[in-house]
């Protein structure tokens, strides 16, 4: 095992995972919890680096808002100051774009308060004091407790020892129980997706799934019990999501995106929302316009329709279950949009973009939680004769490295 080494470096930057970074004659040297300025006493092993002392700390350091900050790898950025952390995210966006040679103007990014983190995933591990549950340490498979902590609703908070106490039904490996958690309108939905439930223990486990006050609780797709649909509202549109569905993790940050969106597509008579998961965009951008949305979860597209089925006032809505990845929309295809709206996963939509940038649609719009893949999507939309018009963020994972961008492209 390699020898770990004593040293005093300067942090010089944040790195994209959030860790402080430093350069070192044998290379950059990635340093938890630290701050651009710093100068500190670290020791090495390999690329990373553990602080044992703050020799000179950074204006920018402030002390956590959470007891569990520095275990709990859930944050990574609680120590800086909120100034600086907007700004860093706000750069992080500027320096993407322009590593596409694209200048772009990006304001400071919209945010969301402590305590409003709707959606989680949960990790459940036994110990020998018990199960534990919240998140794992950072760089570990071990879980870390998170009775206090501040970015998730009360609801989901003061519900971790109840998944506790609901994983003693279940058996997974030693590196614990994952759980997808929803703090809905009507009740938590609770999804197992790492983690068995025997066929002797499902009459125990709806008993407490009802005891614990759960909404609905779900093992992968299988619904085990239902006491409440679990409802969220995307406008007029009362959706029931399928277990573990995506969800934007905070409903102010999602109601921000959904004004610029909204704004974005102004007097389109049809729309297509790409990568449309339960309707988010397209259910509210059916209020005024005729929508397609294509996604190819078909149990996403099923809670669409059902939402939009059971909306008086909505225009029509058609869903398409398709792979966008491998066979994305043509131009062709396109021609038939007054605007297109497309919220990919992280690793974004090259070949759907490179199809919008054939057609001629007026207005497009991308929604992305990573600049970097937002930004060479944008390149294949300018090259194809968009100009950006706007780019907006929403600091909507509040203290990690992540940040989300919502962008206007316009013919």
């Amino acid at each position: 095992m390699e020898d770990q080494q004593e040293e005093i470096v300067t942090i010089v930057a944040i790195g994209h995972k959030g860790d402080g970074v430093a350069e070192t004659g044998s290379g950059g040297l990635f340093v938890p919890l630290s701050l651009p300025g710093e100068r500190l006493r670290v020791t090495r092993l390999g690329e990373r680096g553990a602080i044992l002392e703050v020799l000179e700390p950074s204006p920018d350091r402030v002390v956590p808002a959470c007891p569990h900050f520095g275990i709990c790898g859930g944050c990574a950025l609680q120590h800086m100051a909120e100034p600086a952390y907007l700004e860093m995210k706000r750069q992080a966006i500027v320096a993407a774009f322009a590593d596409r040679g694209i200048e772009v103007e990006v304001p400071t990014p919209v945010t969301v308060p402590p305590k409003s983190r709707r959606r989680a995933v949960i990790a459940v591990q036994r110990t020998s004091r018990g199960n534990v549950a919240g998140f794992r340490e950072r760089l570990s498979h071990t879980v870390a407790e998170a009775s206090q902590c501040v970015i998730v609703t009360e609801a989901i908070r003061t519900a971790l020892p109840a998944l506790a106490r609901l994983a003693e039904v279940l058996s997974f490996d030693k590196k614990g129980a994952i759980f997808a958690v929803i703090d809905t309108e009507t009740g938590l939905d609770v999804t197992v997706m790492e983690g068995k439930l025997a066929e002797s223990r499902r009459q125990e486990a709806i008993p407490l799934a009802l005891k614990l006050g759960l909404a609905r609780f779900s093992v992968g797709s299988e619904i085990i019990v239902e006491a409440r649909a679990p409802i969220v509202h995307f406008g007029k549109a009362a959706v029931v999501p399928p277990p573990g569905a995506f969800l934007q993790a905070v409903a102010a940050a999602e109601h921000a995106m959904v004004a610029e969106v909204l704004t974005a597509a102004t007097g389109a008579r049809r729309v297509a929302d790409l990568f449309s998961g339960c309707g988010t965009f397209a259910l509210r951008l059916a209020e005024t316009a005729r929508v397609t949305a294509v996604e190819s979860d078909r149990r996403a597209l099923d809670a669409l329709e059902r939402a939009a089925r059971h909306t008086p006032g909505l225009k029509p809505v058609e869903t398409e279950a398709r792979d966008l990845f491998r066979r994305p929309l043509m131009a062709k295809e396109l021609a038939a949009f007054d605007a297109v709206v497309f919220d990919p996963p992280r690793d974004g939509a090259a070949a759907q973009a490179k199809e919008i940038a054939k057609s001629k649609v007026p207005v497009a719009v991308a929604v992305s939680c990573n600049p970097a893949t937002l930004a060479r999507d944008a390149r294949y939309l300018i090259d194809g004769g968009y100009k950006l018009t706007s780019v907006k963020a929403f600091d909507q994972f509040l203290w990690s490295h992540h940040v989300e961008v919502v962008a206007q492209f316009n013919r």
